[in-house]
């Protein structure tokens, strides 16, 4: 075990988001957190049109880009003023980590340029950013997944028996098909992950989180075999060769020191180590206290993301992937998730609920979420008669499907919009007892579940409602900023106890992560009526999401097909 840190020292982690990024100071000694950041993206979410001379590229159904630049920008924003507000020297700084949403990637020339940084390629949608939810690159993902089961490769089952859109290949591999210039010209594809830690350090590394995760390497096979992607498009064979690296780098290893630019950026030392990328949901459980099996973690914010930790490989079906020492070393990381929570009920606030209830919110000084709350906490289960399929961006467990979309069964001229709200909530509730049900029947016990991100502070009747459709206690993790807690943990642990850090992530975790003392606790007298309830919704599930019903699909493709007409 190492030694207690010293007093003064800390470590920076930096958490990159959907639409920001965070930044905080936190002491080695046990996790405070000294100082914190946030700044929006200049940007944000790219999904209508270029952000290019005269803003006229419009893009495609199921596009989501970002710019780069908004990365370099949040880091110069958002660390210099850290130090002066914990009243720390750049000397006590011992490492620094990041994490970026996955599979988040972008092309890039030999030395890391982005494509999108140039100027004749600026109006090219395929030179910036993929943001994870873009979801474009489903068709390709639809024949990845088709051959992979005809040549029964042997990486499908440790992803459940299907990869997804959001992942590496398929992004990839629509690159080369709807730009095979920009292909031929990007030296590089990267995870955003690794490509801030690039610029950071002035050396590309790659880690094995979204390496095995997003980009179906295992630690005893490596990369599935060139034959296959050669089947998919023989200009693929080499993609691992020519867009990848095979030197894959575990969590917690040292990318290199702060360069020059790094250390001007952030205002710490040049040579300060930085640890490998990492991925905002996997690194949120060791910051959450979970470094041993059965306590599964919810990362709970625009999506939810679940991460359980095993001590053998497992196939669970529609899971997202079991990787060896994806999160915790020495363990193997099984992850699931869902792409639409905290931005569902964004999406609905926003379009459509009436403007009296935001006028209503204005005169009580709050948001309309926090009115719609109150009332639909007022209601009792199944009160409102509603049914929702919480699929407004598709599925990613357990049917991995992003052509699925949302469904609201119930409404009368009635339904208020409390009601609504409530069903939806009550919907991405039923989708995370989905993922824990399809665990525990693989033997991959969910013993509990520890809770972490932005809703868990900000929707008290969400964590009631998953407490009671689970049927399990929450905890809550102590930190509001579990995500860059856990970044800067793993840049302790690449600083190592030599240099005043830690020589483990469970060393690391042992110190500084926390459980608040409230949880939320399952009501008794609603668990049957969400028994039921939850069985209607698997019946709506399994009709509309495993080949009962193509009618979701039969109208993307409607959509798809006006647009491009």
């Amino acid at each position: 075990m190492t030694a207690a840190p010293d007093e003064r020292r800390c470590a920076l982690g930096i958490d990159f988001g959907t639409e920001s990024a965070r930044a905080v100071l936190v002491s080695l000694a046990d996790g405070r957190t000294l100082a914190s950041t946030v700044h929006a993206y200049e940007h944000g979410v790219i999904d209508a049109t270029l952000p290019a001379p005269d803003d006229d590229v419009a893009l495609g159904p199921d596009w989501a880009l970002q710019d780069p630049a908004d990365y370099v920008r949040a880091i110069q924003a958002l660390v210099p003023p850290l130090l002066p507000a914990a009243g720390v020297a750049p000397v006590d700084v011992v490492g620094v980590g990041v994490d970026v949403t996955s599979c988040t990637v972008l092309p890039t020339l030999a030395d890391g340029t982005p494509l999108c940084f140039l100027d004749e390629l600026r109006r090219s949608p395929h030179a910036w950013v993929k943001l994870w939810k873009h979801h474009a690159a489903q068709p390709q993902a639809d024949r990845l997944n088709a051959l992979a089961e005809q040549r029964r490769e042997a990486f499908l089952p440790r992803y459940g028996g299907r990869t997804s859109s959001e992942w590496f290949y398929p992004k990839a591999l629509q690159l080369l098909e709807e730009a095979p210039d920009l292909y031929a010209r990007a030296a590089r594809i990267v995870e955003a992950t690794d490509w801030i830690v690039w610029q950071l350090t002035g050396h590309e590394t790659r880690n094995s989180c979204t390496a095995g995760y997003k980009a179906l390497w295992s630690k005893q096979a490596g990369f599935p075999p060139e034959e296959f992607f050669a089947a998919l498009h023989p200009g693929f064979r080499h993609v691992v060769d020519d867009k990848l690296s095979r030197r894959v780098l575990p969590l917690g290893a040292s990318a290199g020191g702060l360069s020059a630019d790094g250390a001007a950026w952030t205002g710490l030392l040049p040579g300060t180590p930085v640890a490998v990328g990492n991925v905002d949901a996997h690194v949120s459980a060791p910051a959450a206290g979970v470094t041993e099996p059965g306590a599964m973690v919810i990362i709970m914010g625009t999506s939810n993301c679940h991460i359980l930790l095993g001590d053998r490989e497992s196939v669970v079906g529609g899971m997202c992937g079991v990787v060896e020492d994806g999160v915790v070393p020495g363990r193997f990381g099984f992850e699931a998730g869902q792409p639409a929570v905290g931005d569902l009920l964004a999406w609905y606030t926003e379009s459509s609920v009436p403007p009296e209830w935001h006028a209503r919110a204005r005169q009580a000084g709050t948001s309309v979420h926090g009115v719609l709350e109150e009332e639909a906490a007022r209601l009792r289960p199944g009160e409102s008669g509603l049914l929702a399929l919480d699929w407004w961006n598709g599925n990613r467990s357990v049917l991995v499907d992003a052509e699925l979309s949302g469904l609201l069964v119930g409404m009368t001229l009635a339904t208020r919009p409390p009601e609504v709200y409530r069903a939806l909530i009550e919907a991405t509730a039923f989708g995370t007892r989905t993922i824990v049900d399809a665990f525990d029947a693989a033997g991959v016990a969910v013993e509990r579940i520890v809770t972490c991100g932005g809703l868990p502070d900000r929707n008290r009747l969400l964590m009631q409602c998953y407490a009671d459709i689970t049927g399990h206690e929450l905890a809550v993790a102590a930190s509001s900023q579990t995500p860059a807690l856990g970044a800067a943990m793993f840049g302790a642990v690449a600083a190592g106890s030599a240099r005043g850090g830690f020589d483990s992530i469970v060393d690391a975790s042992r110190h500084m992560a926390h459980l608040r003392d409230e949880t939320f606790r399952p009501v008794p007298a609603h668990l049957a009526t969400y028994d039921r309830l939850y069985g209607e919704y698997r019946r709506l599930h399994d009709r509309f999401g495993r080949g009962g019903d193509d009618v979701m699909r039969t109208l993307r493709q409607l959509r798809r097909d006006a647009v491009t007409r």
